[in-house]
């Protein structure tokens, strides 16, 4: 009898719980592990009490655990060379190298690889202070970027000067987000796309479009968060199409990293957005996006677990396909109390167990209380809540309706997910 694999998952969120659930479905019924993981997870992994920056500390689990794959969730790991510590034990590795990671670790190299690759990208230059910051602007709204990991939040659209400034001295004075540049960009016009290609140092085999919402409140107004819902397939955006913007943002990313000698695995994600001039990437993400992967994954008929594991390998991609289902999928995010600028913890979460099977609900910010075993939020995005059916409308009515039978104190839905795709 062949023994069953065994794949960590590394992470503690919506994504990886997403995850957890796609190679559930695997035909090769994987044992799975995740580190650290959430009381979600846990219900279809053993969790391991690894912090997912301990770099050392994973890469030891998943050998003293005699991994076969493991799937790194998060860009702090990946950009921390986690992929690389891996690669030294001889373990496979679904992601980059820190090298490769840089994409998404800095935004002034992910504009120079885009650059010499000649992928279509906004104008942009990058400064170090806050009146060359200024002095780069050449009309408003102007997007300023900082350069390094920010959690999804190290993003300012400002409308004015003052806005402009406002944002320049968060990034470069008070240091929000640490020591850093900041990249002064050109703000794009037309509607936004996230597509997905798992590569494996060669080829870019692109998944199902999604959109997201960054925005914390309906209509795109308030701050940005890292996400506060999405959906896929998107109108308009079908096989031919993905294709052809994957052959313009994705392959000649994967093709100048190969060449460079620092080849892509894992899974590059292209922000993307759909101008009048043609698509023009915003931004690369190293990893699966959250909360898309939440609305893609459930739609993939392919083995989870076939894919990511060929992508670990140099080649391992060549003659494979990617089968989505039809249905539509309405991915909801449930945010605590005073999200994005102060999240609440601690709320007790009710209704999770009156939750439809055919829903899937994903563990984002969660925790079990020790004292009586409660579920509690724990982060800023507590659960994702996705729903398939025939029709975009079917399946935002099923999210919305399993979200409002779920309660914690203070929680922040967005009531306008997909209405893009029901409206068309």
């Amino acid at each position: 009898m062949t023994a069953r694999p065994r794949i960590l998952v590394v992470g503690a969120g919506g994504r990886e719980h997403a995850l957890v659930r796609a190679l559930q479905r695997s035909a090769s019924e994987p044992e799975l592990l995740c580190a650290p993981g959430n009381p979600g997870i846990a219900a279809g992994a053993r969790l391991l009490p690894v912090a997912v920056d301990d770099v050392a500390g994973l890469a030891g689990a998943a050998q003293d655990a005699a991994c076969d794959l493991v799937v790194i969730g998060p860009e702090a790991p990946l950009v921390g060379g986690l992929a690389d510590e891996l690669a030294a034990r001889g373990i496979a590795a679904f992601g980059p190298s820190a090298a490769a990671a840089r994409l998404e670790g800095s935004k002034a190299f992910a504009k120079e690889v885009m650059e010499a690759a000649g992928v279509p990208t906004a104008r942009w230059s990058v400064v170090d202070d806050v009146d060359a910051g200024m002095a780069a602007i050449e009309r408003y709204p102007v997007v300023l970027k900082f350069d390094g990991l920010a959690a999804g939040k190290g993003v300012v659209i400002a409308a004015d000067a003052r806005q402009a400034r406002a944002a320049l001295e968060e990034f470069l004075v008070a240091r929000r987000f640490g020591a850093g540049r900041v990249v002064v960009e050109e703000c794009l016009e037309g509607e936004e796309l996230s597509l997905l290609a798992l590569c494996d140092g060669e080829r870019a085999l692109p998944m199902a479009p999604a959109q997201d919402y960054k925005r914390i409140f309906d209509g795109d107004e308030g701050p940005n968060t890292g996400g506060m819902g999405s959906y896929s397939p998107v109108p308009g955006i079908g096989p031919e199409r993905v294709a052809q913007i994957a052959a313009l943002v994705h392959q000649p990313i994967v093709d100048l990293l190969a060449a460079r000698g620092t080849p892509f695995h894992g899974v590059l994600y292209a922000g993307i957005m759909l101008t009048a001039d043609g698509p023009k990437v915003l931004e690369y993400n190293v990893r699966f996006g959250d909360p898309e992967t939440q609305a893609v994954l459930p739609r993939l008929r392919s083995d989870a677990h076939e894919l990511l594991a060929a992508a670990a390998r140099p080649g391992g991609l060549a003659g494979a396909r990617l089968d989505f289902g039809d249905d539509w999928a309405v991915t909801l995010v449930l945010a605590s109390a005073g999200y994005p600028e102060a999240p609440r913890t601690g709320d007790v979460i009710a209704g999770l167990d009156e939750v439809d099977a055919a829903i899937e609900v994903t563990h984002a910010g969660t925790a079990r209380r020790d004292e009586d075993g409660a579920i509690v939020t724990a982060g800023g995005r507590v659960l994702n809540v996705t729903a398939l059916a025939a029709t975009p409308a079917l399946a935002r009515d099923g999210a919305y309706a399993a979200a409002r039978g779920i309660s914690f104190a203070g929680s922040q839905l967005r009531s306008d997910i997909a209405l893009r795709a029901v409206d068309r």
